[in-house]
């Protein structure tokens, strides 16, 4: 006798078909020390001017980057929902804007305290960098 329909060769009967897939950052445990992707900084930075909605946070990251980074809706609302999941973020208030749903993110307390992390450790690698050239220059 086959195996049932959609049953993938070499998985025992009675096991779930799949595995739960969530948002977790689960791998990214250990890695600390890691800076976070520029677009993340970004959009922490966005939020912690207060609660925006997501063209906001786009116009936001491309006004801070100077324009560099330019970020898609799809893009955006991947990391936001990424964050939300991280806890860094959440939903601050939702309303109705000429009949289309808009949501507010606003930065938690764990949010501010990993963006001030990062932006201590660029500051540090920056000093490090300027500490070289200025070397480097009077050589």
């Amino acid at each position: 006798m086959g195996l049932p329909m959609g049953l993938p060769m070499g998985l025992p009967m009675g096991l779930p078909m799949g595995l739960p897939i969530g948002r977790s950052s689960i791998y990214n445990i250990g890695m600390t020390n890691q800076g976070m992707q520029e677009p993340t900084f970004l959009i922490l930075t966005a939020l912690a001017a207060g609660a925006q909605h997501g063209y906001g946070i786009m116009t936001d990251v491309a006004r801070i980057s100077g324009d560099r980074v330019r970020l898609r809706a799809g893009t955006l609302y991947a990391a936001l929902d990424r964050l939300r999941g991280d806890g860094l973020i959440d939903a601050d208030r939702e309303e109705i804007v000429d009949g289309r749903l808009r949501r507010y993110y606003r930065l938690t307390p764990s949010g501010a305290d990993a963006l001030a992390a990062e932006t201590a450790r660029m500051r540090s690698n920056a000093a490090v960098a300027a500490r070289r050239l200025r070397k480097l220059a009077s050589t």
